[in-house]
């Protein structure tokens, strides 16, 4: 009885978190997705028409995307006539090339090129990834390759159509647990894409309900899932739920599933304590509300002069499907005199003493053109507080790829540095600075 009481206040939580994880500017989208669908009938099908001839599909069209959202993909179709002339020799790009111009009539300031498979349209806080596609009579579609000249075979309705029957079968449960999945992947930069997401989470659903086992109550079944998801062979290649196509996710994500489930091990024991709803956020992240105690203990330290000046750029910055490792290097200074690299000193001492300078440098050889770097640097600990010095906003970088900061008192700070391409964040790096 306990456990059901438990299960049943953590359950509420996490409702809570998934209406925290709507969309917050799906209008501003649709009469974007309206507007880009007028401007290609208009050019392909004579038509004023904002809403035939296209397909949402990715995360949106299959209903499994969350607040921030950055890559919209839309298929549109093109009139069969239009076949013989685009399926020819250099039809691939003529045919993506001519959605651009289109568009380009749309948008003309906008940023609108062609890239491989689709054509991008990068709006002020999300980007459009429209590709132009001909349907077949199965009710697939084919779209181009302009790398390899030709075009090829692509089935998202059977994966839309997978995870709404699942969806159906679950009690709305699977595509709750694809979108706190994505809160998962978002807080802790897991290397997992969103069709695989859900590709694992139909998997593992399905065998659930052909086990004729009865599904438990949410918390549980975010915990085992985890766990499930922990136990996955590390490997490069997956198939999609629905249409089989093939998925490539070449770094692995088991390690960090398994320190979720023992987190979500940890979030469940603590219901009732004023650590719960933290222990939830450390999963997924601020989507979590706090409790009365939290919101009570943050207006304390309001009162004792200390202000939370923390940013965070997930709330700046929509995130790209996989965010890469950034390196940043950092080099200590004393006196005039090199010490050498913080990594070596931390091997062998684990901690800074203050007055030291610390360089710190970015790689950025493997960084697309017009890429932009932003740092932040938090300060930790009792002292920070009592100092009114927690710092943690977010700036652009100078335009060197350096900074430079100084130790000055204890606490276990961090900088990070952040790769921005297009309004997305694309790579980020964290260096820990540990000073007593």
């Amino acid at each position: 009885m306990a456990e059901e009481v438990t299960v049943v206040v953590q359950n509420e939580l996490l409702s809570q978190t998934l209406d925290n994880l709507k969309i917050d500017n799906a209008d501003i989208i649709e009469q974007r997705r309206d507007e880009i669908t007028k401007a290609l009938n208009k050019e392909f099908a004579g038509s004023e028409s904002d809403s035939t001839n296209r397909l949402m599909v990715g995360s949106w069209g299959r209903h499994t995307a969350i607040r921030g959202i950055s890559d919209l993909d839309m298929l549109y179709r093109l009139p069969a006539f239009l076949r013989d002339e685009f399926v020819a020799n250099g039809g691939a790009y003529k045919a993506l090339s001519k959605v651009r111009t289109a568009l380009k009539q749309r948008y003309p300031k906008t940023a609108i090129d062609v890239d491989r498979l689709v054509v991008k349209v990068q709006l002020a806080d999300f980007k459009f990834e429209v590709q132009p596609v001909f349907e077949t009579d199965e009710g697939h579609f084919e779209y181009p390759d302009t790398y390899k000249d030709c075009w090829k075979l692509t089935k998202p309705r059977d994966e839309i159509e997978a995870i709404r029957e699942l969806d159906g079968s679950t009690g709305g449960k699977a595509r709750k647990l694809c979108k706190l999945t994505r809160a998962w992947k978002k807080k802790h930069d897991v290397p997992i894409n969103g069709l695989l997401i859900d590709t694992l989470v139909h998997r593992y659903l399905t065998s659930q309900l052909a086990d004729d086992m009865a599904l438990p109550r949410f918390p549980i079944l975010v915990k085992e899932f985890f766990d499930y998801l922990s136990e996955l062979p590390k490997q490069d290649t997956w198939y999609a739920l629905g249409s089989g196509q093939k998925i490539t996710n070449e770094r692995h994500f088991q390690n960090k599933a398994k320190e979720a489930f023992s987190l979500c091990q940890d979030a469940i024991a603590a219901n009732g304590k004023s650590t719960m709803n933290q222990k939830w956020r450390s999963i997924f992240g601020k989507c979590v509300p706090l409790d009365s105690n939290d919101q009570a203990r943050a207006t304390s330290l309001e009162t004792f002069n200390y202000i939370d000046t923390e940013q965070f750029i997930e709330e700046r910055f929509p995130a790209a499907a996989i965010v890469s490792e950034l390196a940043v290097e950092c080099m200590v200074t004393q006196n005039g005199f090199r010490s050498g690299p913080l990594r070596r000193i931390l091997g062998t001492y684990n901690f800074l003493r203050p007055n030291k300078q610390l360089d710190f440098t970015v790689d950025t050889r493997d960084l697309p053109p017009r890429t932009e770097l932003w740092w932040k640097v938090l300060n930790r600990g009792d002292e920070a507080k009592r100092r009114n010095q927690i710092r943690g906003q977010i700036f652009k970088d100078s335009g060197k790829g350096k900074h430079r900061e100084s130790t000055l008192f204890s606490g276990h700070h961090y900088v990070e540095c952040y790769a921005i391409k297009d309004g997305v964040l694309i790579a980020r790096g964290h260096v820990d600075v540990p000073i007593i």
